[in-house]
């Protein structure tokens, strides 16, 4: 008797240890159908959002969603359905399309000649002058006028753009802007400082949309072309967002297959 209530016990065990291993390797289980733990890590990680519990449940709740609405489908008989069949036919041929055509653009696609052609346009980008600038920010212009007067009686620059200036992102580094093109700024700033020279300070304040600024231009250069290594990747992506052009490549692309292919 005592032989057979261990052999039961074992058995149970046993049993118990099946379940928790199930568990353990799937994510949940629905209607007896396991969804693997991997298709969870998998979603999560796909997300681009940090790994935690919450992040979890609410991936563990989308898999169940999907799995409800595939068993309710194939109970429905709507799996069977030519109509549906169809359907999901012409959503996958659209992505495989899709996945071929960015897979030949990304290997093929763009020639070397084109992304000259764009290189070329795009340096008329590069022209005009940079500004290394600093600059004071304060809401009142006469707050602005007392400072631009130290200024001009040999008080330090940075000091007063570290203790006075109101502007978050520059104030702690003297007010320093770094290097800044015309068009970068909004237009009276720009336009108060294309007016200096090297090492000048504006005699007035400039007053725009966040205050009034007190500006100094400690350097001039002109703009750099970078050179085509250094923007291929920003010249492809250009490239390949014109329309015109991935109607040209598809057609050329196809042209291409049904050149290799034998058609009978």
């Amino acid at each position: 008797m005592n032989t057979i209530r261990q052999i039961l016990s074992i058995a149970i065990l046993s049993s118990n240890l099946l379940v928790v291993c199930a568990h353990a390797q799937n994510a949940v289980i629905v209607n007896g159908t396991p969804i693997p733990k991997a298709k969870l890590d998998n979603l999560v990680k796909k997300s681009g959002q940090a790994d935690n519990p919450q992040v979890r449940d609410q991936a563990r709740e989308m898999l169940v969603t999907r799995e409800l609405i595939l068993q309710e489908a194939d109970k429905r008989g709507l799996t069977q359905s030519e109509t549906v069949r169809e359907q999901i036919e012409q959503s996958k041929m659209g992505i495989l399309v899709s996945a071929v055509f960015e897979d030949y653009i990304r290997k093929e696609g763009i020639t070397e000649d084109e992304l000259k052609a764009a290189y070329e346009s795009m340096k008329n980008q590069y022209n005009g002058k940079e500004y290394q600038v600093q600059h004071i920010l304060v809401e009142k212009e006469a707050d602005a006028k007392a400072l631009t007067a130290k200024i001009k009686a040999g008080a330090n620059f940075d000091d007063l753009a570290k203790s006075k200036s109101k502007d978050p992102g520059s104030a702690s580094t003297g007010g320093n802007l770094g290097w800044v093109g015309e068009k970068s700024l909004v237009p009276e700033f720009s336009n108060a400082m294309v007016q200096l020279k090297k090492g000048q300070v504006t005699d007035k304040p400039v007053k725009s949309q966040f205050g009034w600024h007190i500006i100094k231009v400690d350097d001039i250069r002109d703009v750099k072309t970078p050179s085509m290594d250094e923007v291929r990747e920003q010249l492809k992506q250009m490239i390949a967002s014109d329309q015109n052009w991935q109607k040209a490549k598809f057609s050329e692309m196809m042209q291409k297959l049904r050149a290799k292919a034998k058609i009978q």
